[in-house]
């Protein structure tokens, strides 16, 4: 029997980590994930489903300025009716972006059903909405048949957006938990490790105030066996390298771009515990942290800011700190994983990890996908 095709579109942003749970899928659904180029923003070269190149406006820009086309409210596939021909359903992302409004003005016309994952967990309806993105939000909500917000955090939003309780459910991303379950060689010293985005709302800096505060004894002792590891890429990489030098500590902080997300495991399996210290902002709150499944299936410590979704993830997982409060994240080291030996693990419960595997969210779409075909 023919398999119904799937079409998983993320316009700039597909990527190997949201992709991973439509692996599970394959035997199911005929699913692809079309990959602009050269407008993407990530590679996707492991990813173990088929993803055909696409080509958007964004990619007749000059090189500097493709990434801000691409995110352009008013980008748009070129030939996009070819890549989503015959599917039965298509799956998009988020109310305001171009991708999504694009394929939902196609619904009607091609006869696929449109699902759509809302990451957002800020209700900004129009009046604090880009003007050019309440277009495309009025176009997705008007078009989707099913949204599946990744947190409960995002569902309530999506409510106040004025979205029916009966096209809302949660559908949480997930992880390769085995991978990164991976034992590995215990570091030397104690390696705190901040990966993200290098953006302010991130909260990089936070942590490496902390690790200055704790190598200059504001909390207990002076711990000089203390190191930060900050993994990612984008604007800030300069100014925290400055940060870390004029606080004396430039020697005792790594800032490590460009990681292949394949070799992430390796990363966690090489340090004591992981902060991620995000800080809201007028437009973004964390909406989930991809990064804390990762943790926790590698069994780090982990300390976090009380930032969006990020409580409904680790739940009591974690030790939690307020935005910004970098001496309560020293405190929450020192009592914690710096207590310990270094690389010493955590027993998180099995039932939390599993929650946020790619089996169960692969489940979680497959229970999805088999809904929207009956309706």
């Amino acid at each position: 029997m023919r398999r119904p095709r799937v079409v998983v579109l993320r316009g700039q942003q597909a990527n190997p980590w949201d992709l991973r749970p439509w692996e599970d899928l394959v035997d199911e659904f005929d699913v692809s994930a079309p990959v602009l180029q050269p407008s993407g923003l990530f590679a996707t070269d492991t990813v173990r489903v088929a993803t055909p190149p696409a080509r958007a406006l964004s990619d007749l820009a000059p090189g500097p300025l493709r990434g801000i086309a691409a995110r352009a409210p008013v980008n748009r596939y070129r030939g996009l009716d070819a890549l989503v021909a015959g599917a039965a359903i298509v799956h998009a992302a988020e109310l305001h972006t171009w991708f999504t409004a694009q394929v939902a003005a196609l619904r009607s016309r091609l006869g696929f059903r449109l699902g759509v994952t809302v990451w957002e967990t800020i209700p900004f309806l129009d009046a604090y909405r880009h003007p050019l993105s309440r277009r495309n939000r009025a176009a997705v909500l008007a078009g989707a048949d099913l949204f599946l917000a990744a947190t409960e955090r995002a569902r309530n939003a999506l409510l106040l957006e004025v979205v029916e309780a009966g096209r809302v459910e949660v559908c949480a991303p997930g992880v390769d938990v085995d991978r990164f379950g991976a034992a590995g060689a215990a570091p030397r010293h104690h390696v705190i490790l901040s990966p993200g985005r290098l953006v302010w709302e991130k909260g990089h800096q936070d942590v490496v105030r902390a690790v200055a505060a704790l190598r200059r004894g504001l909390v207990g002792a002076h711990r000089l066996d203390v190191r930060g590891l900050i993994v990612g890429s984008g604007p800030e990489e300069a100014r925290l390298r400055r940060h870390a030098a004029e606080l004396g500590i430039a020697e005792a902080v790594e800032l490590r771009p460009n990681v292949p997300y394949d070799a992430m495991p390796a990363v966690y399996a090489s340090v004591s515990a992981m902060v991620l210290a995000s800080l809201p902002t007028p437009s973004w709150e964390e909406q989930f942290g991809m990064v804390l499944a990762e943790g926790l299936a590698a069994g780090l410590p982990i300390v976090a800011s009380r930032s969006g979704a990020i409580p409904e993830v680790t739940g009591d997982a974690a030790a939690y700190v307020e935005p910004g409060d970098w001496m309560a994240i020293a405190r929450a080291l020192h009592d914690g994983p710096l207590a310990g030996e270094p690389g010493a693990r955590v027993d998180h419960p099995r039932e939390l990890v599993e929650r946020w595997s790619s089996r169960a969210a692969g489940q979680r779409l497959r229970d999805a996908y088999r809904r929207l075909l009956q309706r």
